[in-house]
């Protein structure tokens, strides 16, 4: 019998400050996250690592529950 898989939770990230002219931490955080340009929003997994990366760098992005 299949096991039954559990949805994570996932969260939608939205870039809405340039990161330009930011700490190089700051720049790998917008980077890792998987965010490329102005107004790009992505869809992550809702982990430890990747609320580390948003919290890190909340102040250039919108956060909102997918």
């Amino acid at each position: 019998m299949a096991k039954a898989t559990k949805k994570s939770a996932q969260v939608r990230v939205k870039l809405v400050r340039s990161f330009h002219g930011r700490l190089a931490a700051h720049q790998a955080c917008v980077r890792g996250l998987g965010l490329r340009r102005m107004h790009h929003s992505v869809v992550v997994e809702d982990t430890p690592c990747n609320r580390g990366m948003i919290n890190k760098v909340s102040y250039l992005l919108q956060v909102e529950e997918a």
